[in-house]
This record gives structure tokens, sequence and C-alpha cells, in this order.
């Protein structure tokens, strides 16, 4: 038995209110607008992260009898769907990045850390031979911090954001009792 939808419910004056108005693409490629777009995508994330997304638009009666609801689902589906592609090349190239970073990092770390070997192998013991050591070493993971960071962190935001937006993609668009 699959999970009830998570529903967000978006009440509307007008069916305007939902698409840019700037936008001149044709209706199913219409870009939502901003403020619609916020609403919509801030009700998703406090649903739970699995399970189906109900979008439930409520219209004035007039309007709601000439909102095509094919046409209307399409559109929203068409605008989430190109957003999640977009989030989608965002995080491959936030990942490409990352191993950018790492190719530049690496050999930085290994250069501190044999010039590391070689200070403690050459210099007297006394002296500052212990800070310059530990000073190359630590050189030496500092220049992998952006790699590590990039690889291990910074790529989750823009997956789950990516990941929100195939759900919205894939809601059920209806329209609903403009009374409730």
């Amino acid at each position: 038995m699959s999970p009830s939808p998570g529903v967000i419910d978006v009440k509307l004056g007008d069916l305007a209110q939902l698409f840019n108005s700037f936008d001149p693409s044709p209706f199913h490629e219409r870009d939502l607008d901003p403020r619609a777009e916020v609403f919509i995508v801030s009700w998703a994330r406090e649903l739970s992260e699995r399970g189906p997304i109900r979008i439930v638009l409520h219209l004035p009666e007039g309007a709601a009898q000439a909102a095509k609801q094919p046409e209307l689902a399409r559109a929203i589906t068409h605008y989430f769907s190109e957003s999640a592609a977009m989030a989608g090349r965002e995080l491959r190239e936030e990942l490409r990045q990352g191993v950018r970073y790492a190719w530049v990092a690496l050999p930085v770390l290994s250069l501190c850390l044999a010039l590391s070997q070689v200070a403690r192998n050459v210099l007297p013991p006394q002296g500052p031979v212990t800070l310059v050591v530990e000073s190359l070493i630590i050189l030496g993971w500092v220049a992998c911090w952006k790699a590590i960071e990039t690889l291990l962190y910074d790529w989750q935001p823009i997956k789950r954001r990516r990941d929100l937006y195939l759900r919205l993609a894939n809601a059920d668009v209806v329209l609903g009792d403009p009374t409730r």
C-alpha cells in the first residue's frame, strides 16, 4: 500500500497569479511566478521526504472552469522538471569542481609531507625544526580543505533540491474546491 500523498493547497484569486506574467513562452512551458514557486517549494520541504505529493489549486469558480486541468498540470510538471534538470547540472558541476580541487590539493599535500620529512632528516634536531615540520603538514592539509568540503558536504543541498524538484515534477496537480 503506497503512502497517502502530502498535500499542498494553493489558493489563487486568478490563474495569472500562478505564472510569471513576463514569460512569453507558450502556456505549458511558462515559468511559475517566483512567489508561487517559493510557496509550493517551501510547503513541499515541510512534507515527508518520502511519498507522493499532490498540489491542489483552489481557484474561483469562473477561473476554475476556464482552466484546462491537463494543460495546467503539464505546465507545472514541465516547470519543475526543468528546475530538476538545472539542479542536476549544478550538482554535476559541483562534483567536477570538487575533483578539480582534489587534483590541486593532493599534489600539494604530497609535496608538503615530503618536505616535512626532508626537513626532519636534514635540519638539526634542536631549534625550529618542529615548527617547520608541523607547519608543512598543516599547510598540506589546509590545501585539501576545499576539496574535502566540496566532495563531502557542498553537493548535498543541491541534491536535496534536485530531488525535491523531481518529486514536484511528479506531483499530482488537481483543481480543488474553491470554498475549501
